[in-house]
């Protein structure tokens, strides 16, 4: 279903993930790669990205698929941004593919049920949903989005804490190929990215949204918190929107990334980054 996910321009984890399948199929490969790991999240081989110790960024940007020119504006923004769509809209087809063009890293922004009663459009995960039901419609979903390699969660700050749902999506997504997952942590007792974890999904949490407050000076001022948070943790996500506000202040921003000693990632870079940092840390508590 997404075989071209394996392109040579995709993130070289995914293709190091589907060559190890390949070569190490059968019992004794699995069992020789569980002892290898042992507890420590599957993430896959990656090279060392070029700039060092440079803290680096990712930026998402979120709820493309409903209107073409506002998206497509948002697709063609300068640098490595990573785009998340809706499934089952308008335009999600035409401009995914431009963004696979332009060599995006593209998700699945799945919908999620919220604690509030809001519209969460086609697609949409629910609490009353059995485990098949669920399912099946995530992968619905992940077909209508071309060229996805990971997924995310529009609103879900109601589902994203029910561990047995969280159980169930991560299942699917790890039937699924080679996918990642990004936590856009709606609610602060999101068990998402524990359970990814748990399930050996790479995946990485979001810390700063942009544009949560639309007007440009606050768009600013979270763009400068952003930079901050990775000059203190090595690297940083952030989640915006195709707002007109959004997409001038980064038009503006993000040519002066290299000035201000920050580089901006695919989304799928800074999941290999993190893995990195997780096994520095644990590597010094040996020590």
């Amino acid at each position: 279903m997404h075989k071209d996910r394996y392109h040579l321009h995709r993130p070289l984890y995914h293709q190091s993930l589907f060559k190890w399948r390949l070569n190490f199929c059968g019992f004794f490969g699995l069992a020789a790669w569980l002892l290898l790991m042992g507890s420590t999240p599957v993430y896959a081989a990656h090279p060392s990205p070029a700039g060092g110790d440079i803290p680096a960024i990712a930026i998402i940007i979120d709820d493309l698929g409903n209107g073409y020119e506002r998206d497509k504006r948002a697709v063609l923004l300068p640098g490595n941004l990573s785009y998340a769509f809706l499934p089952h809209t308008p335009y999600t087809a035409e401009l995914a593919e431009l963004a696979y063009r332009l060599h995006k890293d593209i998700l699945l922004h799945l919908p999620m049920q919220a604690t509030a009663a809001e519209s969460l459009g086609p697609g949409a995960l629910t609490l009353d949903m059995s485990a098949r039901q669920l399912r099946q419609t995530f992968l619905a979903s992940l077909a209508s989005v071309p060229h996805a390699i990971g997924v995310n969660n529009h609103m879900g700050s109601l589902l994203t804490q029910h561990p047995g749902h969280m159980q169930w999506l991560m299942q699917a997504i790890a039937e699924s190929g080679d996918l990642f997952f990004v936590d856009s942590f709606t609610a602060p007792k999101s068990v998402a990215y524990k359970i990814a974890t748990e399930n050996r999904i790479p995946n990485v949490k979001r810390n700063v949204f942009l544009d949560s407050d639309r007007s440009s000076t606050a768009i600013r001022q979270q763009f400068y918190r952003l930079l901050a948070v990775a000059r203190k943790n090595g690297i940083a996500l952030a989640i915006g929107h195709p707002y007109p506000e959004t997409l001038a202040v980064l038009e503006t921003l993000l040519p002066t990334l290299a000035e201000r000693g920050v580089r901006l990632v695919p989304v799928s870079q800074l999941i290999y980054l993190e893995n990195q940092r997780i096994r520095t840390w644990r590597a010094s508590l040996s020590h």
